[in-house]
């Protein structure tokens, strides 16, 4: 990592405006300069669009990927590492908001895993890959009883989940139980997404990094994709930059709603202290809040933990530091939830854009004629970015669709704004999620 220009110390935890997972890569693409000719090009090097571009390609397509920095700079490098089959929202919502798409939408996430565990070993990426599948836990009496719920609901819905007990589950003691969804588990997504870099730079692909779009515009023959020293004319674009959509004015109109995610890491922990909390498991863990918490192991026995406290988005999105009161606000959750480790430092923290849809499920399409979307987020595009891109390249290929992208594929480009992302739902939330847990530690 460049010391001198991605991260700064305050009160011995180092920020960065990167990512805590990986270094930067020091082999960039060269940018776009000059026109090119493609059959397709892809907008956006994050995990959907670098899958895009690879499948493609290797259905022997002519494609361009165009990255304003690196392939892999954003939330591909920069999430918690989760590689789940777990939708976002609680499933009772899901299922009153959604009952006829829910049991697709399910489908299509366990595809996701299948898919992305089967791509690591197709491609021989070394990311620290762990099995252990994840647990959606409940810190309360109140989210236990949803938990047993939710199982439920999913399970009926046909996902690989069931409701465990936390003690007999080998859960820390401050999670008393939750929903244990079998596929997957816990890697290093900086390394993952560096795996899908080398195979797409190594692939028949065109890949210009440091090239941001300057615009956009069909034409009679295709759409003409125009950078600061060059353009791409293709037959057909593909728009997979997620958060970043947004900077594109041809996008479909509140197609998705940014948000930054900070995520902290711990100093090293001894492996008996750790195993003094009760998490003999070492599963991934994320809370049942309506805003989650997430906590996981690394190999290197520190915990990362985070979310808790997303922030809107203001203005352009860009490059930054966590705000040091999110961060202390997630130490006092870790805290919380650790008592027993409560002279553990933290040691770093950093951050990302993720794209939050309406509807919280995934969402393809096609924006206009020969112009083609995927958002794959919602804080699990460890899993679904990949897949969608697969499916998506498969359909441009002239593929009969698929049930996993019909599940997700909207005929029309036409999204209502996501209220539960605004900026007073944000930090009401939060306030719930704090009252909650004030009122449950009373009652006991």
């Amino acid at each position: 990592m460049n010391k001198t220009t991605d991260t700064r110390a305050d009160n011995g935890i180092e920020y960065s405006s990167f990512s805590g997972w990986i270094e930067r890569p020091t082999d960039f693409a060269p940018p776009l300069e000059g026109g090119i000719t493609a059959d397709v090009v892809v907008v956006g090097g994050g995990y959907l669009g670098m899958a895009t571009a690879l499948r493609l390609a290797e259905r022997g397509v002519d494609v361009a990927l165009l990255e304003s920095e690196f392939c892999g700079w954003g939330a591909a490098s920069r999430n918690a590492g989760y590689l789940t089959n777990t939708l976002a929202g609680d499933a009772q919502m899901l299922a009153a908001m959604h009952p006829w798409r829910l049991r697709r939408v399910i489908q299509f996430a366990d595809g996701s895993v299948n898919y992305s565990d089967g791509l690591i070993d197709r491609l021989g990426i070394d990311c620290d890959y762990e099995r252990t599948g994840n647990v959606i836990a409940a810190v309360t009496r109140g989210q236990l009883k949803r938990s047993r719920w939710n199982a439920q609901i999913l399970a009926n819905a046909g996902a690989d989940a069931e409701f465990v007990d936390g003690k007999e589950f080998g859960l820390p003691t401050a999670f008393l139980g939750g929903i244990y969804e079998r596929p997957g588990g816990l890697l290093n997504p900086g390394k993952y997404a560096r795996g899908l870099r080398s195979a797409l730079l190594n692939s028949q692909a065109k890949v210009f990094e440091h090239s941001p779009v300057g615009s956009i515009q069909p034409t009679s023959t295709g759409v003409t994709v125009t950078t600061a020293r060059g353009r791409v004319h293709a037959e057909r674009l593909v728009i997979a930059n997620n958060a970043h959509s947004r900077d594109l004015a041809i996008s479909p109109r509140n197609m998705t709603a940014p948000l930054w995610v900070t995520l902290v890491e711990t100093e090293p922990i001894d492996p008996e202290r750790l195993r003094e909390t009760g998490w003999t498991s070492r599963v991934g863990i994320s809370t049942h809040h309506l805003v989650l918490e997430s906590f996981r192991i690394t190999p290197r026995n520190t915990i990362i933990f985070g979310v808790r406290q997303p922030e809107t988005a203001r203005g352009v999105l860009g490059a930054r530091t966590p705000d040091p009161g999110v961060v202390a606000d997630l130490v006092r959750g870790f805290r919380a939830r650790f008592p027993t480790l409560h002279d553990v430092a933290p040691q770093r923290a950093w951050g990302g854009w993720i794209a939050m849809t309406a509807s919280w499920f995934p969402v393809a399409g096609e924006a206009d004629k020969n112009i083609y979307y995927a958002v794959a987020c919602n804080g699990h595009g460890l899993a679904q970015g990949p897949y969608l891109g697969s499916l998506l390249a498969d359909r441009l290929c002239g593929d009969e669709v698929s049930d996993d992208l019909q599940a997700v594929w909207r005929a029309r480009p036409r999204f209502a704004p996501s209220p539960a992302s605004s900026p007073t739902a944000v930090r009401a939330a939060w306030r719930l999620d704090r009252f909650s847990d004030l009122l449950d530690r009373r009652v006991r």
